[in-house]
């Protein structure tokens, strides 16, 4: 991403954050690792960030509406069909204009408004933040969402990420009992090892401290 194009990226993406007031608050980004662990009154200060159809742990968890959702084009939309958020920003190809429309016909409870993100701004964005070029690591050479919306978070100047329901080593999802492979270790491990000196960054989960460096939020 030239420089011009990430000052406009910037720009653009905190012009769309900002009517939500979260740019100034902490994020928890919740991911789908299996039995996240979310601190019970970490609500209480901290935006809440869905990765894909974390969702639906989340409602599960009692948790209310999402501050901003975050999808991938392939993500099934029928294995969350309540999705109840603030803000969804959707990993997809078609036109700004168009996103809203391809909402129609799917299940959800609630989405404000919808911005689409360019799959190779997101590789961007985590190049950017982390220094970290993944074309030679892994199985996909590209982060998970959760990762690179960390990087998004941190591009854009929140002052503390937490990642919870992220891990290098949980097979499975927080929401089914497929037990699917969890792809993508490899890159995550390289961005997060190479973020963990970054002070904004934490994790509520003790094994990802442990294997990647991060620190281990608590409470203030």
């Amino acid at each position: 991403m030239s420089a011009p194009h990430l000052s406009q990226f910037v720009a653009t993406h905190r012009k769309w954050l900002k009517p939500l007031g979260i740019l100034e608050k902490p994020w928890l980004i919740l991911g789908s690792a299996p039995e996240p662990t979310v601190p019970g009154a970490i609500f209480d200060t901290h935006a809440r960030i869905d990765i894909n159809n974390a969702g639906r742990t989340a409602q599960a968890m009692g948790y209310g509406r999402a501050d901003l959702t975050v999808r991938a084009k392939k993500k099934s939309w029928e294995e969350h069909r309540h999705t109840d958020t603030r803000l969804l920003l959707w990993i997809h190809t078609v036109p700004t204009l168009v996103l809203p429309l391809l909402l129609i016909g799917k299940p959800y409870d609630h989405i404000g408004k919808v911005k689409p993100l360019r799959r190779r701004d997101r590789e961007q964005v985590v190049l950017e933040v982390s220094g970290v070029s993944l074309d030679a690591i892994g199985d996909l050479g590209k982060v998970t969402n959760g990762v690179a919306m960390a990087c998004y978070g941190l591009l854009l100047g929140v002052p503390e990420i937490v990642l919870s329901g992220i891990s290098l080593s949980k097979v499975g999802h927080s929401y089914d009992e497929l037990g699917r492979r969890r792809r993508q270790v490899d890159e995550d491990r390289a961005v997060l090892t190479a973020l963990a000196s970054d002070r904004r960054l934490a994790t509520s989960e003790a094994d990802l401290a442990a294997e990647s460096g991060i620190r281990l939020w608590s409470a203030p």
